[in-house]
């Protein structure tokens, strides 16, 4: 089903564990995936996914065919004590509560904004066509904002991924983040959904960096990803120039999504050092890894991910590959980082029966 892996060996693992918590064998699964991924780089492969399902599911649809080795009886024994992940630093100071808002108030806020830019359905990117439809405006409420905001995201990127429409619909998201009609927890949504956008090519760079190169190519960023991101860094002057307005959350996301696009602006370096992150905090290493990014202070980004690596498992999971680069793992990271930060402080406001 993959051309490029045509005459290629596949190797099949086929693990079955009982007794034992999921979740208490996390940290062992994570160090087969990385002891896994360095026998087939050593081979000149690399590991292709995982996944688990229930034993017998898996002994049924385990197919055999073409199946030249198989050990009978092998097991891999599970260590005694299980290892554990280790301990998380504090979180930084809570946010200033920032609320959704609700439904019908945000759906308004954002048909306005998409009325005043395009008039009509049919003047509109694809994207945003739906939310001036009178059909969309006679039919069902939403229940929740974050159920209408992540039919918007979808829309204009399906699962995350850019296209050409991603692209014509950038410059209406970054202005619902700059409208003062959308609640500040719903920009803060929009701003998350724009540090993915613009990761996106990023994070599959990392992730496939063993394939490429076993592959003998070389990564090739899609048109799509670099004008999605080159749309972003256009429109990123008019929201920085909010910076003073806007709330640390805000300027935390903002700090992120200036380094992503690789944009130089002084106030989202000097800004940086001023958010709350006190020495020690979680948030302290994430602000030191954005800070060092918007630099360009390569000494700083690896200090910062080696700090963050040592107590996010995943992060050392991914910088373990050889063929990853360091820039661009801090620049794939960022998004989660720091939207699981600042979503801390999002208050979600549903609408009244």
């Amino acid at each position: 089903m993959d051309p490029e892996l045509e005459g290629w060996w596949q190797v099949i693992s086929l693990a079955v564990y009982s007794g034992y918590e999921r979740m208490a064998l996390e940290p062992f699964f994570r160090s087969e995936r990385s002891r896994v991924a360095h026998v087939a780089r050593a081979h000149g492969g690399f590991r292709q996914g995982c996944s688990e399902g229930h034993a017998a599911t898996l002994e049924r649809v385990f197919t055999r065919d073409g199946l030249v080795h198989e050990q009978a009886g092998a097991e891999v024994a599970l260590p005694s004590p299980l290892p554990e992940d280790p301990a998380r630093p504090p979180a930084g100071p809570p946010w200033k509560p920032s609320a959704v808002g609700e439904p019908s108030a945000v759906v308004q806020a954002v048909v306005a904004v998409a009325e005043r830019r395009y008039g009509s359905a049919e003047d509109a990117p694809d994207a945003v066509g739906w939310l001036l439809d009178e059909e969309f405006a006679y039919g069902e409420p939403y229940g929740s904002t974050g159920e209408f905001l992540g039919d918007l995201a979808d829309a204009v990127a399906h699962q995350g991924t850019c296209t050409d429409t991603t692209v014509e619909a950038v410059p209406f998201l970054m202005a619902l983040v700059g409208d003062d009609n959308v609640p500040p927890g719903s920009r803060l949504v929009l701003l998350g959904h724009l540090l993915r956008l613009a990761a996106s090519e990023r994070a599959a760079a990392v992730s496939l960096a063993d394939r490429v190169t076993a592959l003998g190519g070389a990564w090739e960023e899609s048109a799509a990803a670099y004008l999605t991101r080159q749309a972003i860094g256009r429109e990123l002057p008019t929201l920085l120039s909010r910076w003073e307005d806007e709330s640390d959350a805000a300027r935390f996301a903002l700090a992120a999504l200036t380094a992503l696009c690789g944009t130089r602006d002084r106030r989202a370096v000097s800004g940086s050092a001023t958010l709350p992150a006190p020495a020690g905090s979680s948030r302290a290493d994430v602000v030191s890894l954005v800070a060092a990014l918007l630099s360009d202070d390569r000494e700083g980004w690896v200090s910062a991910l080696d700090r963050l690596a040592s107590w996010l498992p995943g992060v050392a999971e991914k910088a373990a590959g050889p063929q990853v680069d360091l820039r661009s793992l801090g620049l794939a990271l960022l998004p989660d980082l720091v939207f699981d930060d600042v979503a801390s402080g999002i208050t979600a406001e549903r609408e009244m029966p």
